[in-house]
């Protein structure tokens, strides 16, 4: 017996147990088995090259299903409020997203112009229309309806870059819109949740200027001066900072689960529901958009990949911002992990169907 049945054996047992403990009403260790099922279903996942990108989605949902059902040892630790976090580690994130870009970066903007001018207005068009429209169709609460339009108004995530490589996109393209649209967010961010959302809670405009230039940009460029001052004098630091941040991540998720508990619990199902047409519609959206505009396959999936990617962490870090992380801060802690399974989904997808394009040069290779 190999080691990934092992553990998907383990998850299974476990799942069963959580099962008959649930409907005999005993939740007192409700969340420990939640930990252990999803725990032991990342392991299976790490052994398969295909499923291997959704074993920290899984590892995230462990940590947050023990935030679920005991929430109240992640709001405080002996007196300190665990979310006076959520800021510092965002900007220890965007830290490590500077200390990965470089100039050539930005001169892929003077390359290929069309791309990351079509990518960025299509992410700053579609995503936010979507989360408008998603609002007010399921009537949620304004917080939490102004929650999902904030997920809308971010810029890009980083994922979308990974994605975009697994997908066998155009991955120069993939971060020069995730650096712009990151960029100019101190600016289309505000503006657009004035317009959008305004309706629903009322917006700071500039206190959100700054919020997401001390959240995104400062700590961006710090990370390109480190890039270019210190990079690879410290190869222990460069290793570490993507678990830094995948850890970050993580912690964030499930101190804003523990905050919206409650809330979540009265409209979880709906808001995920909307939380998963609001990312497969940019996809759709963001994909066709291109197909309409004539581009080749690669950038039509690099595209679709950015403008359904969203920047989740960043909408968390603003919600705390407006002292609304436990209504506004629900849609971003769960298009985050929403975001990562269908993004790894539909990479392994087009990882499996090349495009056309490389098709066609591998045949005229063989054929010389």
């Amino acid at each position: 017996m190999n080691r990934s049945t092992v553990y998907y054996l383990i998850s299974a047992l476990v799942l069963i147990i959580y099962i008959i403990l649930s409907l005999q009403q005993q939740h007192q260790w409700g969340g420990w088995l939640l930990l252990l099922f999803f725990f032991s279903l990342a392991l299976a996942f790490r052994q398969h090259r295909l499923l291997k990108g959704l074993s920290y989605t899984l590892m995230v949902m462990a940590v947050v299903s023990l935030a679920m059902y005991y929430p109240q040892h992640f709001k405080t630790y002996r007196g300190f409020k665990l979310s006076d976090l959520i800021i510092p580690l965002l900007q220890i994130i965007m830290f490590g997203m500077g200390t990965e870009l470089s100039l050539k970066d930005f001169a892929n903007v003077v390359r290929m112009p069309k791309g990351i001018i079509v990518g960025v207005v299509c992410h700053y068009i579609i995503m936010p229309l979507v989360g408008f429209s998603l609002a007010y169709l399921f009537n949620f609460p304004p917080e939490i309806a102004a929650g999902i339009i904030l997920v809308g108004c971010c810029p890009s995530g980083l994922a979308s870059n990974v994605m975009c490589y697994l997908a066998k996109g155009n991955l120069a393209l993939s971060v020069s819109v995730t650096t712009v649209s990151t960029m100019v967010a101190p600016f289309l961010t505000p503006l657009l949740m004035r317009l959008l959302g305004g309706s629903f809670v009322a917006i700071d405009f500039w206190g959100m200027v700054w919020d997401i230039t001390k959240i995104v940009i400062l700590p961006v460029a710090a990370g390109l001066a480190f890039h270019y001052l210190i990079h690879g004098k410290f190869k222990w630091l460069d290793k570490a900072m993507p678990l830094v941040s995948m850890a970050g991540i993580g912690i964030i998720l499930t101190i804003i689960t523990a905050a919206g508990r409650d809330n979540l619990l009265k409209v979880g199902a709906l808001l995920l529901i909307a939380t998963i047409l609001h990312n497969v519609l940019g996809y759709i959206m963001g994909y066709w958009s291109a197909r309409l505009l004539r581009f080749h396959e690669r950038d039509c999936r690099t595209i679709a990949l950015e403008v359904g990617m969203q920047n989740a962490g960043l909408a968390s870090g603003l919600a705390l911002a407006m002292g609304k992380l436990s209504t506004a801060g629900l849609a971003p802690a769960i298009f985050g992990p929403v975001m990562n399974i269908s993004g790894s989904s539909l990479a392994s997808w087009w990882h499996n169907h090349p495009p056309k394009e490389d098709e066609q040069a591998v045949t005229k290779s063989l054929s010389t």
